[in-house]
């Protein structure tokens, strides 16, 4: 049976994809910088703005605000060309995203909000960071910590609304989430909660495993190590009290090193 067409308006949209089987489809820092330049150039090429987004290691959240009925137009570029970059960098085949992502109509604007701050703080939710500022791979790290923000932010809600007051925009961003509008929403999209992906056991394993360094030039063979093992570099950024940059400027160059190519 075909499946039923997008019935697609102009306005707003709470966007969610994920890996198949909740897979990771973010492995590196390169990975999430080259999904944000899809995003913000197939934005500009069809009209779109972009309100905030959050890119986790196995999903990610756009609130997207649209002129024209081209939706999925936006979106098959995006996934398409993302999942053939991710395919050919780690040498594998079939499908990378879980299905067809999930599309919300924001009709009530009581709720914008709740549901920024539900988007921007899911690196908090996983104890990634504690600072939603220092999460590399959000809007919000734009909004607060760059110098010059994307150019598909400039139109953005927070954008027009702020006009640069960063600490009007820290206010917002870390304010309470309201828990019955939240609860709502949830009821209305199913709202993917972000998971802690760094697990007790695991860290602490982590942990021991990483203590064996005597040097800095041992420490970064057990990061290399710990990588190659399947920890996330922001597990491995936590366990040493590392930026997950540094993390993953020590990887690279012990890869390059010892002539190591990621698979």
């Amino acid at each position: 049976m075909p499946r039923k067409p997008r019935i697609e308006i102009a306005g707003w949209y709470h966007i969610i994809n994920r890996g198949v089987e909740q897979r990771i489809v973010f492995k590196e820092d390169d990975d999430y910088r080259y999904f944000i330049d899809l995003m913000c150039l197939h934005a500009k090429n069809y009209g779109i703005t972009i309100h905030n987004y959050c890119l986790m290691n196995n999903h990610y959240h756009l609130l997207i605000e649209t002129e024209n009925e081209n939706l999925s137009k936006f979106m098959r570029q995006i996934n398409m060309n993302y999942a053939i970059y991710f395919n050919k960098k780690y040498k594998r085949s079939g499908h990378l995203w879980q299905g067809r992502y999930k599309s919300w109509y924001m009709t009530d604007e009581a709720y914008l909000y709740t549901l920024i701050l539900y988007i921007e703080q899911n690196p908090i939710k996983a104890k990634i960071v504690k600072r939603i500022e220092d999460y590399p791979y959000s809007s919000a790290h734009q909004f607060l910590q760059a110098q010059q923000h994307h150019e598909c932010l400039k139109k953005s809600w927070i954008t027009q609304q702020y006009r640069g007051d960063t600490d009007a925009i820290k206010l917002f961003l870390d304010s309470a989430v309201d828990s019955g509008q939240l609860q709502e929403l949830k009821k209305a999209s199913s709202l993917l909660e972000a998971s802690n992906t760094d697990k007790k056991p695991d860290e602490e394993k982590l942990k021991k495993m990483l203590s064996k360094a005597n040097n800095t030039k041992e420490r970064n063979t057990l990061i290399l190590g710990a990588y190659q093992k399947g920890y996330s570099q922001h597990g491995i950024a936590k366990v040493l009290g590392l930026s997950q940059p540094t993390v993953n400027g020590i990887i690279k160059r012990e890869m390059k090193n010892n002539a190591i190519t990621i698979t």
